[in-house]
């Protein structure tokens, strides 16, 4: 539709004269029409003088399509020849423009997007042809080394950043561009770095000129070039390389900020690129960073201590921009929220303001209606700030201290009840300020509760532990700690959970993104509570991974469980976006960490019960060797090529490999490889088959277990390999089979009735596990089975008795007695069962135990799998009920479905001693045999 048509308000002349002889301009366009160029020159002398000097192309614009009359606004200036040419064409494409897009948005025709997007437009296409134009210079005058003329198109390896608004597409009407220039220094040998630096200069300076000195034309745009790493001493353009080490040692808060909306918009556009998503740790942090707010705060006040913008709302003289409830205001609240979080989702990574509240409401970080709300809000402050900037074509935010002034700008909005238009723009800046006014300011700390001595005691120690040593997490520590005390007062033992919280800040490395998390998430300290209140091993896990309380904020923390394979996509995904191979180890520890505590916490509080809770701790390590198999062996073969042959395959044992692990478990694995024929590999150090199988092994077991920043993944083991410790740690297919047939003993073949591929070619898989069962239909029927049983489990308690009487792992009736019977049923039935409970039933099915003896046994497992889950969580020592507390006793009497703990001994004796006799009687009976 043309301009007309669209037409949806219009402004009221506040010069009636001056409008008339405007609009007299123009006596074709419609009355409509007309009237709006009335308007705008009646309330403008700024846009008066436009329409005078531009009046035969505005007549023909708003004859047409307002976005075909932009488009040639834009195309004009690239037939320029020469820099002082392409002045004067893009200071008249300023001035084209500037009516235009005013006429638009004045009319209602384009939405505040369209009209900054307009202006941003404008500005990219000014610095783009002056970038080309002046580093062309500097090529043809050959002054840029090694440069040719096909470098002109990206300016010779310099990227201009556009910043702030620019960067956003969100300029104001009469906005300045903030701009960092660098250049690729990696183009260029280290003997030529001086005078390509030199040469980037010159064309910046130039560039500066060319847009911004003001000319019997106008001028086009304000550049201000202050942003740049260290501003007060580096030259206008510095090198990216620079820029990143400055960023990476010496970067502030205010400049992460700035990087949200930070765009490469002329020159060399893929190395800017690259430069962005290098700085992408410094600006968006793995870590939820609450600290954020209060540098946000800060930085708040300080503007408004520099501007004498404290006190309260008055429209005459009132900042839009930076005053109490203004445009900086809401960006401020977008950016920090966008800062706490975007580092873990790059959804939220959104230049522009409207678009970041929209990805903040999405993911539950901003609450809809509030984000709808603080949106109409900006709409409606960025109208009055262009119009405040539309009347004389001024960088200004300040609304009129006259009423007259304010009648201007009312006008021009269309509102003719001044006292009206003022009340509502008053309520609109109050609202603004007390929805983002909470979210900034830090609470006062409050007066904490009534203390016991004991208590009292605790508490005045906290002043000297190493997390609150530095002042400014003493600060916030200050105005958490009554909250805190508070919610500990509710818990069903308060000393008890006072003494386990004073260990969690005992251990705690520093304090100041976690106090700040409890500050901003009031609700994260009743989960602390609870954990320090139940589970003082989970309270030592989380004091040495408090990174992992992020998750918690996710918004899916308490979702249903996704199942392995969407946790391998996803930490695949985690892989993908991390730069290199040390990262992506360190990522992988971070995402297992977090879902780690997730399951802990969900078994904690009964939404999981322990053996969903043992299933979803493999399905977890599961994922995480199934995502780091592949990139391991990518890491190998940088060096040694690729696998030579059909590659490996990971298997699970144990625990593991019958998808039942819990909080304490490490992995039990073996690796098995096929060279299929090819004797060695064929990369820059080749390795022959068996020693490049081994080495890779040992790399994956690097991977997995060695310490790092993050910590380690899991402890791994592997034991239960061919010929144990002194076999080779990878074993080709053709001897696995060889060995397990011929030299394997009965011990072997139980632990393989659990082997479960976890990673590899699925081809290669298949062949494993069809090795696997023919082993077991081979080797089950042999009469050596149970009095093989019969000794191992011999050997094993005479090695290792219980520890203590609340002990469910080892020891007659418990379970590894359980586990180890029910391994010989898959053996001797040559069943695929790798679980407990299908393989108890595989016994049942083969009669090899009786109906009653299947449920005493299953019913056993149950009970002290509970045991032995709650307990691993709640502790990574022999279970001391003394030691875990009356939290801690109520969890586990909970699990077992007791009332008390004379219940739960007289249960658990009565299982472990019907176990023990069902165990025995089936030796006893197969010697019998």
């Amino acid at each position: 539709m043309d301009f007309a048509a669209r037409l949806a308000r219009s402004p009221i002349p506040h010069d009636a004269e001056r409008g008339a002889d405007a609009a007299a301009r123009f006596p074709f366009l419609g009355a409509e029409m007309r009237g709006l160029v009335a308007g705008a020159a009646g309330c403008s002398p700024y846009l008066s003088g436009l329409f005078e000097r531009e009046a035969e192309w505005v007549g023909s614009a708003l004859q047409g399509v307002p976005e075909a009359a932009l488009a040639e606004a834009l195309a004009a200036p690239a037939a320029a020849v020469g820099a002082e040419a392409l002045g004067t064409e893009l200071r008249r494409a300023k001035r084209r423009v500037a009516l235009l897009v005013a006429l638009a948005d004045l009319g209602g025709v384009w939405p505040l997007e369209a009209v900054t997007g307009a202006l941003t437009a404008l500005a990219d296409r000014a610095v783009d042809l002056a970038l080309r134009q002046l580093v062309g210079d500097e090529i043809r005058r050959g002054k840029l080394p090694g440069a040719s003329p096909q470098d002109v198109e990206i300016a010779g390896g310099m990227v201009v950043l556009a910043m702030g608004k620019m960067g956003a597409g969100e300029l104001n009407y009469s906005s300045d561009i903030d701009l960092i220039c660098l250049f690729d220094d990696e183009r260029f040998a280290p003997a030529d770095l001086h005078d390509a630096r030199a040469a980037f200069i010159r064309a910046t300076r130039k560039l500066a000129v060319l847009l911004s000195d003001l000319t019997s034309e106008g001028y086009v745009f304000r550049t201000d070039l202050r942003l740049r790493p260290d501003a007060s001493v580096t030259p206008v353009c510095i090198s990216m390389s620079a820029a990143e080490a400055y960023y990476e040692a010496e970067g502030r808060t205010w400049e992460r900020a700035a990087y949200i909306k930070a765009r490469p918009c002329a020159g060399d556009l893929a190395a800017g690129a690259r430069f962005l998503a290098a700085l992408t740790p410094f600006v968006w942090r793995r870590h939820l960073d609450f600290a954020a707010i209060e540098d946000a705060h800060g930085m708040r006040l300080r503007i408004r201590d520099h501007k004498g913008l404290h006190g309260p709302i008055s429209l005459p003289g009132h900042n839009m921009k930076l005053g109490a409830g203004g445009i900086r205001e809401i960006e401020f609240f977008t950016q920090t929220r966008q800062l706490i979080a975007g580092g873990r989702d790059a959804s939220l990574r959104d230049r522009a303001t409207v678009g970041g509240l929209r990805a903040l409401a999405a993911k539950g970080w901003v609450a809809p209606a509030i984000a709808e709300e603080l949106t109409q809000h900006y709409r409606a402050h960025r109208e009055v700030e262009h119009r405040l900037q539309m009347v004389n074509d001024a960088q200004t935010h300040l609304l009129p201290a006259s009423q007259e002034g304010l009648a201007r700008i009312a006008h021009m909005m269309g509102a003719s009840d001044l006292a009206a238009w003022s009340a509502e723009l008053r309520a609109r800046l109050e609202r603004v300020e007390a929805l983002t006014g909470a979210f900034f300011a830090p609470s006062e700390a409050a007066a904490p509760p009534d203390l016991a001595p004991a208590a009292r005691a605790i508490v005045e120690r906290w002043r000297g532990l190493p997390v609150l040593r530095s002042a400014r997490a003493a600060a916030i520590f200050a105005r958490v700690e009554p909250e805190v005390l508070r919610r500990m007062a509710r818990a069903a033992n308060p000393e008890e959970a006072l003494r386990q919280f004073d260990g969690f800040l005992a251990r705690l490395p520093a304090g100041v993104q976690l106090f700040s998390l409890f500050e901003a998430n009031p609700q994260l300290i009743d989960l602390i509570v609870d954990i320090c209140a139940t589970a003082p091993g989970l309270a030592q896990y989380l004091s040495r991974n408090a990174g992992v309380l992020d998750a918690v904020l996710g918004g899916d923390f308490f979702a249903p469980w996704p199942g392995g394979a969407r946790l391998h996509k996803a930490l695949a995904a985690v892989f993908d976006a991390a730069p290199d191979y040390e990262k992506k180890l360190g990522a992988a520890r971070s995402f297992v960490k977090e879902w780690h505590f997730r399951i802990g916490v969900h078994h904690l509080r009964g939404l999981v019960d322990a053996a969903e809770a043992g299933r979803q701790y493999a399905d977890l390590a599961g994922a995480a060797l199934a995502a780091l198999w592949p990139e391991v062996q990518a890491e190998f073969a940088r060096k040694h090529g690729a696998c030579p042959g059909r590659g490996a395959v990971a298997l699970g044992m144990g625990s593991l490999g019958a998808e039942r692990l819990n909080a304490a478990s490490d992995l039990d694995l073996i690796v098995i490889y096929d060279p299929a024929g090819v004797e060695a590999s064929d990369g820059p150090r080749p390795l022959a088959a068996r020693p490049y199988y081994a080495r890779l092994t040992q790399a994956l077991v690097t991977a997995v277990s060695v310490p790092m920043a993050e910590g380690r993944l899991y402890e791994v083991d592997m034991r239960l390999r061919p010929s144990g410790r002194q076999g080779p740690v990878a074993t080709s297919l053709e001897s696995f089979r060889s060995y397990q047939m011929q030299e394997a003993w009965t011990w072997e073949h139980l632990a393989l009735t659990r082997a479960r591929v976890l990673a590899g070619p699925p081809d290669l898989a298949a062949e494993v596990e069809a090795a696997r069962l023919a082993v077991l239909a081979a080797k089950g029927q042999s009469a050596q089975v149970m009095p093989d049983l019969a000794d191992m489990r011999a050997r094993i308690f005479a090695a290792k008795p219980p520890d203590g009487a609340w002990e469910a792992k080892v020891g007659p009736g418990r379970l590894q007695d359980i586990e180890l019977l029910a391994q010989s049923f898959a053996l001797r039935s040559g069943d695929a069962a790798r679980r407990v409970e299908p393989q108890l039933r595989a016994g049942l099915r083969h009669r090899l135990i009786g109906k009653d003896e299947h449920e005493v046994l299953a019913s056993a497992y149950r009970l002290l799998w509970r045991l032995q889950a709650a307990g691993r969580l709640l502790t990574d020592r022999p279970l001391d009920l003394a030691a875990i507390g009356e939290g801690g006793q109520a969890f586990l009497l909970r699990e077992a479905g007791v009332a008390d703990l004379a219940a739960l001994a007289h249960r658990l004796e009565e299982s472990t001693g019907a176990v023990q006799a069902i165990v025995e009687a089936a030796l006893a009976g197969e010697r019998q045999r």
